[in-house]
Formats: C-alpha cells, sequence, structure tokens
C-alpha cells in the first residue's frame, strides 16, 4: 500500500516537493554558512520523494553514538533552523495538510505533510529510515529501559 500511495503522491506534486527541497540544500550547501543546515535539508529532500513507509528517527539511536548533529552543536543548529526557516516551513506544510484533509482521500497525504512539517521544524541529528527500523529501534530502547530498571 504505501508503494501504491508513494507512487500517487510523486504524482501529484511530491516530485516538485522534493526537488525544492533539493535545491535547498544544494543552496545551503554553496554558501559555506549553510553547511551545517544541508545534510538536513538533504535527508528531507530525499524524504518527501517517498514519504510513506518512513519515518524519522534521532541519528544518536541509529547509530549507538553522537555526532555533530545530535550534541550540544546539533541543538545550537536545530535552534537556529527552527527560528530562521523551520517554523515557515513546517507552516506551509500544515497548511498543504489542511488542503488536502478537506476530501476524504486526500486524508493520507495530509497525514505526510504532517508528518514532513515535524521533521522540517527540528531536522539537525535525524535520519530517515523505514517504519520497520524505527520499530526494531523503539524495541531496542524498550529493551534497555527494562534491563535498567531491573538493576
Amino acid at each position: 500500500m504505501a508503494t501504491i500511495l508513494n507512487l500517487i503522491w510523486l504524482v501529484f506534486g511530491g516530485w516538485l516537493l522534493g526537488l525544492m527541497w533539493l535545491a535547498g540544500a544544494a543552496i545551503l550547501a554553496l554558501t559555506i554558512i549553510g553547511l551545517p543546515w544541508a545534510r538536513a535539508a538533504f535527508n528531507i529532500g530525499l524524504y518527501s520523494f517517498w514519504p510513506f513507509g518512513h519515518t524519522t528517527v534521532n541519528r544518536r539511536d541509529l547509530t549507538g553514538s553522537d555526532d555533530l548533529g545530535t550534541g550540544p552543536l546539533g541543538l545550537v543548529a536545530n535552534i537556529i533552523w527552527l527560528l530562521v526557516a523551520g517554523i515557515w516551513l513546517a507552516l506551509g506544510h500544515v497548511i498543504s495538510a489542511i488542503a488536502y484533509a478537506i476530501t476524504i482521500i486526500g486524508i493520507p497525504f495530509a497525514i505526510a505533510h504532517l508528518k514532513l512539517a515535524e521533521a522540517s521544524l527540528l531536522p539537525v541529528g535525524k535520519a530517515v529510515v523505514t517504519k520497520e527500523v524505527a520499530a526494531e529501534l523503539m524495541r531496542e530502547r524498550a529493551r534497555r529501559s527494562v534491563q535498567q530498571s531491573r538493576r
């Protein structure tokens, strides 16, 4: 089902949305000061092409270690992103979600826009994975939590 929804998404504008995010990533990469945010924009761009069956997770949970995007510098980068672009990008996705939600057939696409709105708020330090990988990460985190509570 996710494949069918992704194909419909692509035909009805997902390709344009993805290209716009990738163009934004390229512009950020060209302006040396935008390099810390270029990776985040690139990841959201790829996510925008194929949102169904995927979600975002913290890279720390995925890799098991901190990197520049998941540590204190990532927090600062996320705050700057939120104030400069994140709020406006998320607002655009929310408005698109409302427009899609008006019709019953548009509800899955509204949900996809809400997922993209969430991803565009604080994208630094995030990775896009399949829902199966995200579910396994949640199970692993729950196992660790149970083990720590037994100590």
